[in-house]
């Protein structure tokens, strides 16, 4: 299987510098607050809120932070409403990306990611122009084995649980999965005490781009860049690999 390994962003993630937590805080909240209202607050129940808390705790987003996102769901909290969109589009070099977005209001989350597709000569597809080209899985990413024996005997017992697929990127194990199989795969390895990296359900391209045929991956990278640092964008999933 190849698809669009979204490490390096993970990573950027976890290191964001102070002046940029606010935004990612706000993603956070927003992906928590969805989370609750679709399956309630209790994440022993809700393995969609427990992930979405994970990763706020992950980012050291204050507990305060998480409770109140948590009640602004369940609608124990009074606040604005809000909802979820997908948008599609091209951009450079044959880009095609599928952007999340978790809006208070969708004409001004609208106007701001036509704006950014706009500036890097992009434009917004109609509907299914880019999803046909991905395939929802669950994902995770582990730290790989240290022998090679552990390595092999970690791989044939997760495949035998429903993996579909292991890859290898660098130090890391990045297993994939149907999005139902997510939940008791990252068990089982928590339960071999092997910390996860990261885990989540996310849209991996069937085909991704050929390197060799990109003129200017520095158009594609500022295009990205400028999509993961907008608060409007809560995440996006595109058929280029970093």
């Amino acid at each position: 299987m190849s698809g669009h390994s979204k490490w390096a962003q993970i990573k950027r993630q976890k290191g964001v510098a102070d002046a940029k937590k606010g935004t990612l805080f706000t993603k956070l909240a927003n992906t928590i607050t969805i989370a609750a209202r679709e399956g309630g607050g209790n994440p022993e129940s809700n393995f969609k809120l427990r992930l979405a808390m994970e990763k706020a705790r992950q980012a050291n987003m204050p507990k305060d932070n998480v409770e109140r996102a948590v009640k602004r769901g369940t609608g124990e909290l009074e606040g604005v409403q809000i909802e979820e969109i997908t948008y599609e589009a091209f951009g450079p070099e044959g880009l095609a990306l599928l952007i999340e977005t978790v809006t208070d209001n969708k004409n001004r989350t609208a106007s701001e990611i036509r704006k950014i597709v706009t500036k890097h000569n992009g434009r917004l597809g109609e509907a299914n122009s880019v999803n046909w080209m991905f395939e929802r899985k669950g994902v995770i990413y582990l730290k790989k084995p240290d022998s090679a024996e552990a390595k092999e005997t970690l791989e044939l017992e997760l495949i035998d649980q429903g993996a579909e697929d292991i890859k290898e990127e660098g130090e890391m194990f990045i297993v994939y999965s149907r999005p139902t199989d997510l939940e008791k795969i990252k068990k089982i390895i928590e339960g071999k005490n092997i910390p996860v990296e990261h885990a989540a359900v996310e849209f991996i391209v069937n085909n991704p781009l050929d390197h060799s045929q990109i003129k200017s991956p520095e158009k594609i990278q500022r295009f990205l860049e400028e999509l993961e640092n907008s608060e409007e964008v809560n995440n996006f999933f595109s058929n280029y690999e970093e």
